[in-house]
């Protein structure tokens, strides 16, 4: 064993970990998610309908073949408001369905890493087996680095300075909460932009924001791509996206 590895230490028999795996490069994950990645029993990961899953795809590099891995594929995402009832019920019996098969293998004595994008505490679907299995059985939540973090140092973009007030807004807010949650805050980032940007874009621009905010579409990741939200016309962006509205405090 290395020395790195030693640091990393290695998965216990029965636990759950919520593996943190960062914004999207593979180089950002911690000692201890890429220690544990390698040594649980079973790789759990999320996924949409016909994709691979995107904290699938960053942890490649640290897979072996013969890997057991459990994917636990979206019986919908964006396709339906998440207000919608039929959501509501889809989702609500995904994620018990999900648990169950998780305390199965959990049961079995098995060390199960449960993969996040970013952090697994950060608007991830991780806390919903948390909160289902945590009271039954061992877990550990390893933190990583969240995507806004990943998105801002990529643009360059220092986010808050000196007595600067950030707030993470969902961009599935109405349009008139956007404006006034916006008008609130000295710096802001918006989270959930898909197919909200041009309702997003309109929000910032009402709240004299715009000539500041910035769009980063699959941060830190191969496709990325980052440019004035000005400039950016389309009606809807990249699930991978996100608007970064930068305080312009104290600057010494």
């Amino acid at each position: 064993m290395t020395g790195l590895e030693a640091l990393a230490g290695t998965a216990e028999r029965g636990t759950l970990y919520g593996i943190g795996v960062g914004p999207g490069d593979v180089r950002y994950l911690t000692l201890r998610a890429a220690g544990l990645v390698r040594s649980v029993d079973v790789v759990a990961f999320f996924a949409k309908k016909g994709a691979p899953g995107n904290a699938r795809r960053i942890v490649t590099p640290l897979m072996r073949d013969g890997r057991d891995e459990l994917r636990l594929e979206y019986p919908v995402t964006d396709e339906i408001p998440a207000a919608h009832p039929d959501y509501q019920g889809q989702i609500s019996r995904f994620y018990r369905e999900s648990a169950e098969g998780l305390a199965a293998l959990l049961k079995e004595g098995k060390s199960v890493g449960l993969l996040a994008e970013g952090d697994p505490f950060f608007y991830g679907s991780f806390m919903h087996m948390w909160r289902r299995l945590a009271s039954d059985f061992p877990v550990e939540v390893v933190p990583g680095v969240t995507g806004m973090s990943g998105c801002w140092t990529r643009a360059k973009l220092p986010i808050t300075w000196g007595d600067d007030t950030l707030a993470v807004l969902p961009g599935t807010l109405d349009e008139a909460r956007l404006v006034e949650r916006l008008k609130l805050t000295d710096a802001a980032v918006i989270m959930k932009v898909g197919r909200n940007l041009a309702k997003v874009r309109r929000a910032v621009d009402a709240a004299g924001l715009l000539s500041r905010a910035v769009y980063v579409e699959r941060g830190t990741m191969q496709e990325e791509r980052i440019l004035p939200l000005a400039e950016c016309g389309e009606p809807a962006g990249a699930y991978f996206a996100m608007v970064l509205i930068p305080g312009q405090g104290r600057a010494i």
